[in-house]
């Protein structure tokens, strides 16, 4: 288990929210997962805080398009919100949500790159991200899968300053980005008939009973549980369509 009070560093997934219906939302995670969800102040905001143990774990938010299907969004930290995302226009992605100032919480903003995956920045203030991870319920890993694998390559390392370690085989295109030498999220080749996009990975005790569970709870399994030298992992969608993907260490 990792908890932390303090900013994450420059790059790293710092923070994930769900756009979605919140009530559905959270009934569904709370029955998977054990969290206790809190509306916050003020409640105009539409946002919730997941929680284990009282320590933050992710966000729930009002879906702000509903002509988009319900997506969890992954943050990645920054110290300078308008800096990066100047940075992720150079580097040819696009700025969907200019940086903007969360109520003393902090200062976020929502980029796509140049393959189509949404991502979002956030420079800490009072909230500083997740405080508990790789605990069962709580987010264990974050990767990217695109249609032009080399070119987000390129692009991350160009806005964080990535580095990799490839770890393809045959077709499979996969690298582990790093910084300061410590792997910090994964960059892979999407499927054909999937979109670009970056998955959450939670953290649970049992692959094959989560993914059971979850299809009790209305949930669907795309791809199902299958074991890796990282652990055994499913890709999976909540019972509004959300994928998002499970694994146990």
């Amino acid at each position: 288990m990792a908890t932390r009070d303090t900013a994450w560093s420059a790059g790293t997934p710092c923070w994930a929210d769900l756009g979605a219906d919140v009530d559905k939302a959270r009934e569904f995670y709370s029955a998977l997962f054990g969290w206790e969800v809190e509306q916050l102040e003020p409640v105009e905001m539409g946002y919730w805080s997941a929680k284990l143990g009282g320590r933050n774990v992710v966000g729930l938010g009002v879906q702000q398009d509903t002509s988009q299907p319900p997506s969890w969004t992954t943050y990645l930290a920054t110290a300078d919100v308008e800096a990066t995302a100047a940075k992720v226009v150079n580097a040819g992605g696009q700025i969907l949500v200019e940086p903007t100032h969360v109520m003393g919480q902090g200062s976020m903003a929502i980029a796509l790159d140049p393959s189509g995956a949404v991502f979002g920045l956030w420079q800490a203030g009072e909230h500083t991200g997740f405080q508990i991870a790789t605990e069962p319920g709580a987010v264990a890993w974050s990767e990217n899968m695109s249609h032009d694998f080399e070119g987000n390559k390129k692009f991350y390392a160009e806005v964080f300053g990535f580095a990799y370690d490839d770890l393809s085989s045959g077709d499979f295109q996969y690298s582990a980005a790093s910084l300061g030498g410590e792997a910090v999220a994964g960059i892979g080749g999407a499927f054909p008939e999937a979109p670009s996009s970056w998955v959450t990975y939670f953290s649970v005790e049992d692959t094959d009973e989560a993914v059971a569970r979850i299809a009790e709870l209305g949930g669907h399994v795309i791809l199902p549980p299958s074991d890796s030298p990282y652990g055994r992992s499913a890709l999976v969608s909540d019972d509004q369509g959300t994928v998002f993907a499970v694994i146990a260490n």
